[in-house]
């Protein structure tokens, strides 16, 4: 199944073009599923029908699902409240009513991310198209789920599990069940849960969709994203300028210097960028984002490498090749922390294991070159395999 991510600057139209880009894949018979984590129903509006809880069907082969945070929290807490209750009532803690549950922040995310990871799993759809939040909580959301799952192997690493063999005698002396096997239980499933979302998003058929209008302030939102997507190893399946006004209009006062300005962003994205129209008004319904005419998908998208290059015999190193498309110099920062690399780029910070050979070598530098940044490693003689 290939998954499309579509995210852009606040206010780009990105869930109208997430509506328009699921109705033409399902046009051409693909089974589709799009989903938007939006607490009003912004998708529903494009598609011209009510979304919600329930995937509801838009039209032929394509469903539309709005997941319920609401919800979503309410289940989580009463399942938490249930397998914690020996320890609550140890602690005389009182329990939560459903009613007096109300979602905290970034619980639409969280949301999303569950019915990602359940849409990929179920298979009943080819193409699973994605409303992200504006691109600055996207790149927040797609870093969680890695970085929950650092945080939960630091906090209680596999190997304490050995501590669950004291488990009964401890809980003989105490007279009750302990929580240590509850929390090592409830870590494992957050530990699966977690991998399979990980999974869905660094399939290789996982793509994002920039969308964002042509202007200054569009121009420097894609480069940041960008930037932030490379950094995550996402490959940009399309740039979609949205709202684009007609040339018609560039001698039409205020409006043909809206257009120049345009034309000028254009120009510097070079020609990768789709062109949607403006309709002069909100587009809705099927007839409005067919009018749209925003790409189809892009299957020959490819993934991003993040390649090992063998130069032990011409200069003694191996080169790990990372591409940072719009990367600059004077705001890379790299921290080698035992098998991790540390990796900031502008705003963005990543933390990513080594792979294996380069565990065993010593960091030489590091150059950025063409937007790629190459780390040159050598072996360390004391790791090394001999002969080697």
């Amino acid at each position: 199944m290939r998954t499309i991510l579509i995210t852009g600057p606040g206010g780009s139209g990105r869930t109208t073009v997430a509506a328009a880009t699921a109705l033409r894949a399902a046009g051409n018979g693909t089974r589709t599923l799009v989903l938007s984590a939006d607490r009003t129903d912004t998708l529903g509006a494009a598609l011209g029908l009510r979304t919600g809880s329930k995937p509801v069907q838009a039209g032929p082969h394509l469903t539309a699902w709005r997941p319920d945070a609401t919800a979503g929290f309410r289940d989580d807490l009463a399942g938490f409240q249930e397998r914690a209750s020996t320890v609550l009532d140890l602690l005389g803690a009182s329990r939560l009513d459903p009613e007096e549950v109300t979602p905290l922040p970034g619980a639409e995310e969280l949301t999303l991310l569950r019915a990602l990871r359940d849409a990929a799993l179920a298979e009943a759809h080819d193409l699973l198209v994605v409303d992200l939040p504006p691109t600055a909580q996207a790149l927040a959301l797609l870093a969680l789920p890695e970085e929950l799952r650092r945080y939960l192997r630091r906090l209680l690493p596999p190997e304490r599990q050995a501590a669950r063999a004291l488990r009964p005698v401890l809980g003989r002396l105490a007279g009750v069940p302990m929580p240590a096997e509850w929390l090592y239980e409830t870590t494992a499933r957050w530990d699966v849960e977690l991998a399979a979302v990980e999974a869905v998003l660094a399939d290789r058929d996982t793509v994002v969709r920039l969308v964002a209008e042509p202007g200054p302030a569009g121009a420097d939102a894609v480069r940041d994203a960008r930037l932030g997507l490379a950094l995550r190893a996402l490959p940009v399946e399309s740039l979609v300028a949205n709202r684009v006004l007609p040339e018609a209009a560039a001698d039409d006062g205020w409006l043909g210097r809206l257009v120049t300005q345009q034309r000028k962003v254009l120009g510097e994205w070079g020609g990768t960028a789709r062109t949607v129209a403006h309709l002069g008004h909100d587009p809705r319904g099927a007839d409005d984002l067919t009018a749209l005419g925003v790409p189809g998908v892009n299957t020959a998208t490819s993934p991003v490498e993040w390649l090992v290059a063998d130069r032990l015999a011409e200069d003694g190193v191996l080169v790990w090749h990372l591409p940072l498309p719009g990367a600059i110099r004077d705001e890379l920062d790299l921290i080698r922390r035992g098998d991790e690399l540390v990796l900031a780029a502008g705003p963005f910070r990543r933390i990513v294991p080594l792979p294996s050979a380069l565990r065993r070598c010593t960091v030489e530098g590091a150059a950025l070159r063409d937007g790629e940044l190459r780390i040159r490693f050598a072996p360390d003689p004391g790791l090394w395999p001999q002969g080697r």
